[in-house]
C-alpha cells in the first residue's frame, strides 16, 4: 500500500490557503501529524478522508487519484475525526452495527468483528451501556471500534486524546501502537508527547505548511547541539524570550530554570543539554530563520526521500 500526496493545497473563499504546496508519500507506518492548533491538519485530515476536495494537487492510493475514484479508498478507510459524534441512547453494540451498516459490511460477519473490536478497546464488559454513560475515554475507544470496523488499510485520527486524562492517554497511545503493522495510521495532534510515543514517522505542519517530514531520530540530529538550560533571575526573562526560542521555564528558589533553543551558548552559564522532540518542534516552528528552515527542511526531505 501507498499513500502519495502530491502538491496538495486547499483555498477558501476568502483566498485563505488552509493548506499550500503539501508533498509526501508513505507506505506502513505510524505517522504522526505535528502542527499547532489552526496549522492545517484537520484540513489535511478531511481531505485525505475524501470529505473535503483539494483546490490544487492530488492524492493518490496505491496510484489511483482518490477525487476521480474515492471509494477505492473508502473501502479500506478507518476514520476517527476530531469531533465525532455519537447516538447517547443506543448501546456500544448497538452503535457500532449501525455503524457497520452504513458502512455495508456484510450482516453475518458483523457481530463476530464487533465481538473482536469490543476486545481490542476494552469495552466487553460495556457493551450493552448506553453509551451517554462513557467517560470522555470511553467514546474515544468506541470511536476507534467503528473506525476498524472494516479493517482498514489506512486509518486516520484527528486529534483523538484531546480532553483525555492521563491515564486514558496512555491507554489510547498504546492501542495505536497496537494497531501499527501492515497498514498506514495517521496521527493529527497539537500534543508532542502522543507523536513521540507512537509515531515511527513525523510531520510538522505549521501555516498550512509542510516544514519537515522525518524519523524521530532525524528530528533528534536537527537540534543536536541546540538546546540549552541555565538559571537566571526572573526578570531577565523576557529578554531572553526576545532573543531566543524558550521551550521551557520551571521556577525555583535559586531563580528560573530555562531551557532554550539556539545555535550558540544564549548567555555564559548555560549548559548544553540532550533535545527531546518537543525541541525538534518548536525548532521548526519558531526558533529559526526563514532561511534556516527552509534549508533544513530540504536536508530532511531529501533524506527522507531516499529511503522510500
Amino acid at each position: 500500500m501507498r499513500l502519495t500526496i502530491d502538491n496538495l493545497g486547499k483555498r477558501y473563499k476568502s483566498n485563505f490557503w488552509g493548506l499550500k504546496n503539501v508533498t509526501l508519500e508513505s507506505g506502513p507506518c505510524i505517522l504522526g501529524l505535528l502542527g499547532p492548533n489552526g496549522a492545517g491538519k484537520s484540513t489535511l485530515m478531511r481531505i485525505l478522508a475524501t470529505i473535503t476536495a483539494p483546490s490544487e494537487g492530488r492524492v493518490l492510493w496505491d496510484g489511483v487519484d482518490i477525487r476521480k475514484q474515492p471509494d477505492t479508498l473508502r473501502q479500506v478507510l478507518g476514520y476517527l475525526p476530531q469531533d465525532f459524534g455519537i447516538y447517547p441512547q443506543l448501546t456500544a453494540v448497538e452503535f457500532l452495527e449501525y455503524m457497520a451498516a452504513i458502512k455495508g459490511l456484510d450482516r453475518k460477519q458483523t457481530r463476530q468483528r464487533i465481538d473482536e473490536l469490543l476486545q481490542v478497546v476494552n469495552l466487553v464488559e460495556a457493551r450493552n451501556r448506553p453509551l451517554k454513560g462513557f467517560s470522555g475515554g470511553m467514546k474515544q475507544r468506541v470511536g476507534i471500534a467503528q473506525a476498524l470496523l472494516n479493517d482498514p488499510e489506512l486509518l486516520i485520527v484527528d486529534e483523538p486524546t484531546v480532553g483525555l486524562d492521563p491515564e486514558e492517554r496512555v491507554r489510547f497511545r498504546n492501542l495505536l501502537s497496537d494497531l501499527s503493522g501492515e497498514r498506514i495510521v495517521i496521527l493529527s495532534t497539537h500534543i508532542v508527547s502522543d507523536v513521540e510515543a507512537t509515531a515511527t514517522d513525523i510531520v510538522i505542519i505549521n501555516q498550512g505548511h509542510m516544514l519537515v517530514h522525518a524519523t524521530p531520530e532525524e528530528l533528534f540530529q536537527h537540534v543536536e547541539g541546540k538546546v540549552w538550560e541555565c538559571i537566571v533571575p526572573s526578570s531577565d526573562l523576557p529578554a531572553l524570550r526576545e532573543r531566543f526560542t524558550v521551550s521551557s521555564t520551571i521556577r525555583r528558589s535559586e531563580g528560573m530554570h530555562v531551557r532554550i533553543i539556539t545555535e550558540a551558548k544564549p548567555v555564559a552559564s548555560a549548559l548544553q543539554v540532550a533535545a527531546t522532540l518537543e525541541d525538534a518542534y518548536l525548532f521548526h516552528t519558531s526558533g529559526q530563520s526563514a532561511q534556516e528552515k527552509d534549508r533544513q527542511s530540504v536536508v530532511l526531505n531529501q533524506s527522507k526521500g531516499k529511503r522510500s
